[in-house]
């Protein structure tokens, strides 16, 4: 009885083992994909374009204040109190203004952005569609749901291969 129960544990265990050798599981990082694909980088370079001068003007803000804050570190010594109250309130207005420029330019970026990931993802269940049908995959998992797998499992590549030829 020991013995047939035995068998019976050892079958099943070759039978699953046999089973999953014949499954085709593919894993692929699609956020590194859309964003290394062609569209992605004609959207980048639209978006630098676009925020140009939203850009600079956080820079100039934040360039006006390091150079505020070097001159109380400098002249610390040498200024009246009434100078470094001043230039300490002008620095903290320096400061707000940054954060509320760079808060604003941020915002605008990640909807754009957000706009861009909808936008393209059509286009990615497309892509994995047909690499399910034309390579015959079981299973086609996120990067970001798998633990550990090997190279060999990553089709990565062959997304962004199959969006930069969809146009």
């Amino acid at each position: 009885m020991k013995l047939l129960r035995n068998l019976l544990l050892v079958s099943c265990v070759v039978a699953s083992f046999s089973a999953v050798a014949e499954t085709k599981i593919g894993v692929v990082d699609i956020r590194a994909a859309l964003f290394s694909s062609d569209a992605a980088k004609a959207f980048s370079k639209k978006i630098a374009g676009e925020f140009k001068t939203q850009e600079m003007e956080v820079r100039a803000v934040q360039e006006s204040g390091h150079k505020l804050q070097e001159r109380i570190k400098k002249d610390a010594a040498i200024m009246s109190d009434t100078e470094r109250t001043k230039l300490a309130m002008e620095l903290e207005e320096k400061a707000k203004e940054f954060k509320y420029l760079k808060g604003k330019l941020d915002s605008a970026v990640s909807a754009k952005k957000q706009a861009f990931l909808q936008e393209s993802k059509p286009k990615v269940d497309e892509v994995l569609k047909d690499l399910v049908e034309s390579e015959k995959f079981d299973l086609i998992m996120p990067r970001e749901a798998v633990v550990y797998s090997g190279q060999s499992l990553d089709i990565t590549a062959k997304v962004i291969e199959k969006l930069n030829a969809l146009k």
